[in-house]
């Protein structure tokens, strides 16, 4: 599933290449593709224009000179994509618009193989759509409470991996994010997040923020087709990873055989030696 690097650079993306467009058709490609709470069909943006691309957490929408805003939740292979005349068009189209400024004209396909991606069409609260005022702050938001976000790490007794990726405490992080984190920072996805210091859990939120940061700069992590750029084009994180995906690989670090554990429905990957719980 993307995370907050892949998410951002797909924001990125779209706000450099369709800020000051007007949608002038929007197709509805697949049953599924529509957020059943969304307050109108996606016909609903034709005429509008993209002041602006924003994110919280994994969460993306197309701010408008509108009293609404179009949603989107990549899920686990949605994907934006600006048609280009060198590549082929994409499969697995779930909406399709076209797009217009001045003379100046582009078709944009919402792809999603796996059909667990949605658009929305929502009214904004204090500037954030309805589907994720739920979700807390990101470490990039410039009102991230750092301070705050410790704080209630702390309270939580369950693991720390678990308290990490609950996008109500602090967004962004997924599976791939939270083990690099969390090796980073030596620490144990298994060490119940009370029993760690407020200074070990300050290293932790730091170590999240360079990960995802470098990943941002290297346009995020590509195991397969399922994510891509706007451009249709790959990120290259993967060739950083120190702990995710390396199993039985030799830690960066010290040398120890990285491993493997299954943790809450998924897996977790760490250093035995660099990560004692």
């Amino acid at each position: 599933m993307p995370e907050l690097p892949e998410v951002e650079t797909v924001r990125r993306g779209l706000h450099h290449l369709l800020t000051g467009y007007t949608f002038r058709s929007a197709l509805e490609l697949h049953p599924r593709v529509i957020k059943p709470a969304s307050l109108a069909p996606l016909s609903t943006v034709i005429g509008a224009r993209i002041n602006t691309i924003n994110r919280r957490g994994k969460f993306l929408w197309f701010e408008l000179d509108r009293d609404y805003a179009l949603v989107a939740h990549l899920g686990m292979s949605g994907q934006f994509l600006i048609a280009r005349k060198d590549r082929p068009a994409p499969g697995h189209v779930r909406a399709q618009f076209r797009l217009s400024r001045g003379l100046n004209k582009r078709d944009l396909a919402f792809s999603d193989q796996r059909t667990f991606g949605w658009l929305s069409i929502e009214q904004l609260t204090d500037g954030i759509p309805q589907s994720a005022r739920h979700i807390a702050l990101d470490p990039f938001d410039p009102h991230f409470n750092r301070t705050a976000v410790i704080t209630r790490f702390k309270t939580r007794k369950a693991a720390i991996k678990s308290v990490i990726l609950n996008q109500e405490i602090m967004s962004g992080v997924g599976n791939i994010y939270a083990d690099e984190s969390l090796w980073r920072a030596k620490i144990h996805p298994e060490t119940p997040a009370c029993d760690l210091s407020a200074k070990k859990i300050a290293s932790l939120i730091d170590a999240a923020t360079e990960v995802m940061a470098e990943a941002i700069k290297a346009g995020g992590t590509s195991f397969d087709s399922l994510y891509i750029n706007v451009n249709g084009e790959s990120g290259f994180f993967e060739t950083s990873l120190a702990a995710y995906g390396q199993e039985h690989q030799p830690c960066p670090r010290c040398g120890r055989e990285i491993r493997r554990i299954a943790f809450g429905g998924r897996s977790s990957h760490f250093c035995p030696k660099c990560q004692k719980r």
